[in-house]
Order: C-alpha cells, then structure tokens, then sequence
C-alpha cells in the first residue's frame, strides 16, 4: 500500500500514458478520460497478421448500398449471399421448445451431442459417408469452421491452394492463420471448375490444403462425380495435401443435377478430407450460425482446442434449431431450389441481352458470375472510362442505383457477381437497370 505521505506536493502524475489528478487528502488518483482515450487512440497500431489481410468485399457492398439507401437513393442490392425465404416454422419450432425446456446454458465447446449425431445422419443418408460423433465438430458459422482447421494445421510457409473464382474469405482466413494462398485459376474456358491439369501444376511440396467449393461461390458452378475422380487422381500422388471441401450449397442444384462431395466418391482420400456444411442456405437459417464439419479425428480435436480458446460453443438454442432442421422434413427443399431455378434463368437471359455482356449458366447455388469483357474500354455517362470490374460495378451503383460486387474481389475479372436470392420483380427490375446501364456506355 502506499502511504499518504506518497501523494503529497504532487498534482498531476502521468503513468503508461494516463493522466491522473491528485487530490492533497492522499485519496486513490482520479483518471482523466477526457485525456486518456485520446492517447490511447494515439498509440493503436493494428497487428501485422492483421496487416495481412482486407475486410470482406461482399459485406463492403452491402454496407454501401444501405448507405446510399438511407441517404434516399432507390438502390438494389445483389451483394449478399442470402436467402430471402423466411426459416421453416418447424425449426423456429425447436428453437422455441428449446427455450422453454431451459437449453440456455453453455453446450460442449464443438456441439451437443444430439446435433453431432444429426450431422453423422445427415452425411450416411445424403452422401454416403460413414463417421462418428468424435469426427465431427459444430461452429458458429461456417466460417469459423474454415478458420479453425487453418489455424489447427497451418505453419509459417505452408501453401493453400485456392481455385479462383473463389469466395473473398478464403484466401484472407488463410493469411490471418500464417499460410500462403496460391491462386488456381479456372476460367470459364473450363466452365471455372479446377482441372487435373490446373491443379498438378498448383501443387508444391509445401502444399498442404487444397480448399473446394461446389456449388461455387461465386460462379455457381458444380464438379460432377466425374470431375471429383479426375481431381482424385491427382490428390492420390501426393499425400501431403489435404482438402477442405465446401458444401455449403448442397442443396441448391437445378437442372436434375446429381450431387457428389470428393470423400464419397475417391474414398482413398477419406482420411485426409474435412467435408464441411451448414444450415444457413439451405434452410434459410444464416442468422442462426451454425456450420458443421466431419473429419478425421485428429484434426477434429485440434479444432476443438482452437474453440475453446476463442468462440467457445456455437449458440446452445440454434443447436437445437440446427438438430430439427436435419432431421426433420426435408420437403421444403425442392421446391425452393425450384424457384432459385427459375430466378436463375430469367437473371441470365436478361444479362445476356445487356450489351458487352456474357452470363455463363450456372449448375447451382444462387449466383451469377459474367463477364463483361465487352464493356472494358467503354465511357459511362460520368464521362468515366471503364478499365476494370471495380469500375463497374462503381459506375453501375452511382447511374443506376445497382449493387453489385466487383470480380476482383473474388479473384478472376473482368466479371461481376450477381445474387439472385430475392424476388423476380426485384430481379427484372435490376437487370433491365443493368441493361439501360450497358447501353449507355460509348
């Protein structure tokens, strides 16, 4: 303790950077906040893994367009990658029961057990693929899954390859985890799916993930069984890569399209693959937070030792949401899937009448990724030249009102991604803003 003849003669005394008033009765020092919050302000410096990487492009977008529609500007946004249909009422059902029940308390760090033995379910029944308990571990999101089992595996050196197109967070989880992304492209010569040929000559012997993502984000596009095998045999020479293989949009395929994930059908990589998945686009369920992964066992408890030190257990009433949307009906599914077909369809038949335009048809998910090779070089209204994506999609906002996220972002231009989560009325009106936009470019 110290004692009061400490205080004495004194005034004002500076420590760390914080100012103190002193009073002359020895009373413990009064901080000066006024002072202290700009000095502390002052010396912020962000970390250098930090440094590393760039906030997400996609929600960028979607911040602006709210910007510009406060400020009474009449925007449309095709930014976020969200389902506009409301979560099935008997999974808000479950929620609510669960309440009541009293499930409100702190759940095991990767999962209860009744969702852990949905997600062992779900996999044995939709895609053939047998685990245990033990080899599964539940987030909060699928994001946190991805960045788990980087931060689990990953050292200073390691490569990740990345398939570009790819979605804006892959590569920065892979940076803020220490790794190195390597950019693979695939173009839409190759329908922007990986080929044997692409990937072999992606790999070194510092690789050690290779991150897939079918149907993609952001291209929509879909690896068949057929492309999975070819990839395969590439995998099976060099046992040092593991593959990450994103499922999140399963469920969303059109056309008859048969899906197929890489453990099911090239098994001899079972051992070395994390299939990961979520509730939130099919279910409608992206404000619950719930995203799931099967692994091998080893790599499952790494995970868990990352979650416990940082977003500890995913919300305990989304479980029990998450637990009834796997087990319970499925029958809502089709016909949504449905309806993103049809929106699909009328989005890439309009984009193709926009002039300097070319929209691919995509196999699944709820995007569109075209190209607007036949616009670069053009002047908009603005009198400004269009040299890239960045620039349309900026021209495209500010003249039409249309929000849309630049191919940049996503690492392949000059495209543009468009999604169609939302109602065809929106839709067409959007497209036929893009369409008068495309026009008016000299």
């Amino acid at each position: 303790m110290m004692d009061d003849d400490s205080w004495t003669n004194e005034r004002v005394r500076v420590k760390r950077g914080l100012h103190f008033s002193l009073s002359t009765d020895g009373a413990p020092p009064m901080v000066d906040l006024s002072q202290t919050a700009s000095t502390l302000m002052a010396s912020f410096s962000e970390s250098d893994t930090l440094k590393r990487v760039k906030p997400s492009p996609t929600l960028a977008v979607t911040a602006k367009a709210r910007e510009l529609a406060r400020a009474g500007r009449k925007v449309i946004s095709l930014g976020a990658g969200e389902p506009d249909f409301d979560t099935p009422e008997n999974i808000c059902d479950a929620a609510i029961k669960a309440i009541k029940r009293g499930e409100t308390r702190y759940t095991d760090v990767d999962g209860i057990p009744e969702l852990k033995a949905a997600i062992v379910a779900k996999f044995k029944r939709e895609n053939g693929l047998d685990y245990k308990t033990t080899q599964v571990s539940v987030s909060p999101g699928g994001k946190p899954v991805i960045y788990n089992a980087m931060m689990a595996s990953l050292n200073a050196g390691d490569e990740v390859i990345v398939p570009a197109p790819y979605w804006v967070s892959y590569p920065d989880m892979v940076l803020l985890a220490g790794g190195t992304p390597v950019f693979a492209v695939a173009g839409m010569e190759t329908g922007f799916k990986l080929t044997p040929q692409i990937l072999e000559a992606a790999i070194t012997p510092k690789t050690k993930w290779l991150i897939l993502n079918s149907p993609s984000n952001p291209t929509g596009a879909v690896y068949t069984a057929e492309d999975l095998k070819a990839l395969g045999e590439v995998l099976k020479r060099h046992p040092q890569v593991w593959i990450l293989t994103d499922d999140m949009y399963e469920h969303l395929l059109f056309d008859g399209f048969k899906y197929a994930t890489i453990a099911q059908v090239v098994p001899e990589l079972y051992d070395r693959t994390l299939t990961m998945n979520g509730v939130s686009k099919a279910y409608s369920m992206t404000g619950w937070r719930i995203g799931y992964c099967a692994g091998p066992e080893p790599l499952i408890k790494a995970m868990s030792k990352i979650i416990s030190q940082s977003t500890s257990n995913a919300c305990s009433i989304a479980q029990w949401a998450a637990v009834e949307a796997l087990n319970g009906t499925q029958d809502f599914i089709a016909p949504r899937a449905e309806v993103f077909q049809k929106r699909r369809d009328l989005v890439v038949a309009m984009l193709n009448n926009a002039k300097g335009i070319t929209c691919p048809t995509p196999e699944g998910a709820f995007y569109v990724y075209p190209s607007i090779a036949g616009c670069i070089g053009k002047q908009a209204p603005s009198g400004k030249i269009i040299t890239n994506d960045e620039d349309f999609a900026g021209e495209l906002l500010q003249t039409e009102e249309v929000a849309v996220v630049h191919g940049a972002a996503f690492g392949l231009s000059p495209f543009f991604r468009i999604s169609y989560a939302t109602s065809e009325s929106v839709l067409t009106e959007a497209c036929s803003r893009i369409q008068r936009f495309c026009a008016s470019l000299k």
